[in-house]
């Protein structure tokens, strides 16, 4: 897996830089199929916005991209809440893929299972 970490408008310290590592590098414990993690960490710099600290992240997986966006009052509560989304939408992903490969509904075998089904009411 790539991290890619950017800045608008904002200078990346090491701190943040190995929070979102350590946030972000945590969804790749889950799904093995990441690709790439592009994070784009941003700033307004406008008085009036009270929620100015932007993160944005596209992860890319096996056969989709996943793109995820919070705003806080912080750089911290924002990548934090990006990584609990993220988190959420990757293993929503996985789930479907696995469900995918493991269901077997084709029309022979369901009929099959209702005939044998049949078969064993009637006897007992």
């Amino acid at each position: 897996m790539r991290l890619k970490i950017n800045g608008r408008n904002i200078t990346i310290t090491q701190a943040i830089k190995d929070y979102v590592e350590e946030k972000i590098g945590r969804i790749a414990n889950h799904y093995d199929q990441i690709i790439e993690i592009e994070v784009t960490l941003g700033v307004i710099k406008n008085p009036s916005v009270s929620e100015n600290h932007i993160t944005e992240v596209t992860c890319k997986l096996a056969g989709a991209t996943v793109c995820v966006s919070e705003e806080a009052e912080s750089m911290y509560a924002s990548i934090d809440l990006v990584a609990d989304k993220l988190n959420r939408q990757v293993k929503k992903h996985k789930e479907k893929q696995l469900k995918g490969k493991t269901k077997n509904d084709s029309i022979r075998t369901s009929s099959q299972e209702e005939a044998a089904n049949a078969e064993e009411a009637v006897v007992e």
